[in-house]
């Protein structure tokens, strides 16, 4: 499965960059690929393509502000949680999508 995600938290210090961590390395121990844009306080980094987005399965949003760009991602399937799920059981994250997606 390919996997996307967008991590933003209120601060935009250290959960945005852990959690982006934590998706990724779940992800990719589930035998999964992953990519994952961080919108922090010093900008968007990692950003995403718009090709990237076309082959994705799904992209979660783990966040506790507003995502930006939300418009690239019409039509995706999208797993929008608090940045708190993703930082407490990233693995059950993933597994959960796997479930729902039959993947």
């Amino acid at each position: 499965m390919k996997i996307v995600a967008v991590t933003a938290c209120t601060a935009g210090i250290a959960h945005t960059y852990i959690v982006a961590e934590k998706i990724q390395n779940a992800a990719v121990e589930a035998g999964h690929s992953c990519k994952v844009e961080t919108q922090g306080t010093i900008g968007v980094q990692n950003e995403l393509t718009t090709q990237e987005i076309a082959e994705a399965d799904v992209v979660i949003y783990a966040h506790d502000i507003a995502v930006r760009g939300q418009e690239r991602f019409a039509g995706k399937k999208i797993v929008d949680i608090p940045i708190s799920v993703a930082m407490k059981n990233p693995k059950s994250l993933i597994a959960t999508i796997e479930k729902k997606l039959g993947k």
